[in-house]
């Protein structure tokens, strides 16, 4: 795999380039250092922080639909917990976790060489994040925003206090919280696109990168074009709250449904921005704990760059019910069912992974596998939501919030936990305990199915989404949901626990501990100041575990369900072998 040739040169951070890159201590070594790893420790630490905040928002909206009426707080506080829960977690978490957090730290790693190609665009876009995330804090503690994630028009953009009668909370920092992470997330994809063509290890052709590579390839063009539409759109929308422009708003001689094209044009490519990352994570994964080379690998390739495409094609899904044309309908409505192509080539080849693979069910394989069954869960009920004469009785249901947590968190979220078990040894140079972790996740996939399911059915039968109070057929459902969300927040309380645990006390992590044949497990964990010791030449496929030495494959590695093999060695080449010719 790593013929090594020649060693590194000059980097931007004055370090010993054989030393860890955690060594340095002292808390301005973070704040002003151009490592891509500790860039992406401290993304990691910030979409942690807003992962908790957002759930907490969440439990308590739970909490108040236990029981019909008044449960905890009134209706206008129950707008802003259900807004802020939104808003927290696509703006502050989810858009960010995969490709900013995981990715700025595996990123380079996977491509062999030293860091980003713009190590100080890199920290920028980090210091954009919290700017954005400084307004939304401010908007909270200034009482929040009762609007729901998606700000829609008129209601959000007019303000009583210039004679408008839209909601009077405080929706203009809120929505510049949104535009400035923007800003962000656009330079993160500039400085990935640049990385990708111009750093990569000699060897390293096209066709020998990661999936998780490709995944964020693909996001980051979505993240350039799409971003800057929804930049404009909220801009927009503060100049008519503030300035009173007739825009959106109808009083003033504007189209309310106009805001809503603007805003799906990049908010269902947002989806994939959420979701492709979490298809790389999930690709990798499969294919370290089956221990062969991922089925049809280019056609999953090719899939993460379908997505991309076409997820600019479909938006107008989300109008259905807004007053489009019939012909309008028909087109979007048969777009949409074309997204289903590249997703089920990527379900039908991790499927194919699987078999015949030498399947070991360590803890990031769960997450992994969960993710496959509760996106195809996710996938399946979006056809309904496809279909024009089904849409229009599900539409702003809790059918709808029901798919969009089985995509988001049944795909990004385990996808984002997946992955972080899954490089955790690597970047913290710590094992965390197995036992804690299967416990985590099985409480996690227990309480989300509960929570979401009950969902389906309730919304199925007609109950509205965002409503404060509801009829008594639908109290039961309710209960079901808010237990299951307590099981479901107990879970990811145990995995906070364990990766603290881990911190502190872990045992430490060695170089490969998986048996995994991709570049990033060649390098010492964690990793040195400039990714690794001498920089490497590829010869073979990161998949390619014909090709790998026992050396790459087994050093460190311990599979409990192969003792007294090293790692699962027999089981891995047979696996392979009859992957080749089977």
């Amino acid at each position: 795999m790593a013929a090594i040739t020649t060693t590194p040169g000059a980097h931007h951070d004055d370090a010993d380039p054989n030393a860890s890159f955690l060594e340095k201590k002292g808390l301005m070594s973070w704040l002003v250092t151009l490592d891509h790893k500790r860039i992406g420790i401290m993304y990691l630490i910030s979409v942690t922080i807003a992962f908790l905040l957002g759930g907490i928002f969440a439990l308590l909206v739970r909490a108040e639909l236990f029981t019909r009426g008044q449960t905890l707080f009134d209706a206008d506080t129950y707008n802003k917990m259900f807004s802020l829960h939104g808003v927290v977690m696509v703006f502050l978490f989810i858009i960010p976790s995969i490709p900013a957090g995981l990715g700025n730290i595996m990123l380079p790693v996977q491509l062999g060489t030293k860091d980003v190609a713009f190590p100080r665009l890199n920290l920028l876009s980090l210091y954009i994040y919290w700017f954005g995330a400084v307004f939304g804090l401010y908007s909270m503690i200034n009482g929040g925003v009762d609007t729901g994630w998606t700000f829609y028009t008129p209601y959000a953009s007019s303000d009583p206090a210039h004679g408008g009668v839209g909601s009077a909370t405080s929706v203009i920092p809120m929505t510049l919280a949104a535009f400035i992470m923007g800003f962000s997330s656009i330079l993160t994809g500039v400085n990935f696109i640049a990385t990708v063509h111009k750093m990569r290890a000699p060897g390293l052709t096209w066709r020998r990168l990661t999936l998780f590579t490709w995944a964020l390839y693909a996001t980051s063009i979505i993240q350039i074009l799409a971003t800057p539409v929804l930049a404009i759109t909220l801009l927009l929308l503060t100049m008519e709250r503030f300035l009173g422009l007739g825009i959106f708003d109808p009083r003033l001689g504007g189209d309310p449904v106009l805001y809503q094209h603007f805003f799906w044009f990049y908010s269902h490519p947002a989806v994939y921005i959420m979701i492709v990352p979490g298809m790389g994570v999930v690709s990798d994964i499969l294919a370290t704990f089956s221990r062969r080379e991922p089925v049809g690998y280019m056609a999953i390739a090719a899939s993460s760059l379908g997505l991309a495409l076409l997820g600019f094609l479909v938006w107008g899904h989300h109008l259905f019910v807004a007053g489009m044309s019939e012909w309008a309908t028909m087109v979007f409505s048969a777009l949409t069912f074309l997204v289903a192509i590249p997703s089920g080539v990527k379900v039908f080849n991790w499927v194919a992974t699987l078999y015949k693979g030498s399947i070991s069910l360590q803890s990031p394989m769960l997450w992994a596998l969960s993710f496959v069954f509760l996106f195809t869960i996710g996938g399946l009920t979006g056809l309904f939501l496809g279909m024009l004469a089904v849409d229009v009785h599900l539409h702003d249901t809790y059918f709808v919030v029901a798919h969009f947590h089985y995509v988001m968190v049944g795909g990004t979220v385990m996808g984002f936990v997946g992955g972080l078990h899954y490089w955790w040894p690597k970047f913290t140079g710590k094992m965390y305990e197995e036992g804690l972790a299967r416990i985590g996740w099985f409480l996690v996939f227990i309480g989300f199915n509960v929570t979401f399911i009950a969902q389906f059915i309730m919304g199925s039968r007609g109950m509205p989404r965002r409503y404060y109070d509801y009829l008594p057929q639908y109290e039961i459902f309710h209960q079901v949901s808010t237990i299951g969300s307590w099981i479901l927040g107990l879970g990811f309380l145990v995995l906070l626990v364990m990766f603290i645990r881990s911190l502190m006390n872990g045992k430490p992590a060695p170089r490969n501990p998986w048996g995994s044949a991709a570049l990033e497990w060649l390098t010492p964990t964690p990793p040195p100041t400039f990714n690794f010791v001498k920089d490497p030449v590829l010869t073979r496929g990161q998949y390619d575990y014909q090709l790998a030495t026992d050396d790459e494959l087994y050093e460190g590695f311990d599979d409990p369900l192969f003792p007294g093999l090293r790692g699962g060695k027999a089981p891995a080449k047979k696996a392979a072998a009859e992957g080749d010719h089977g």
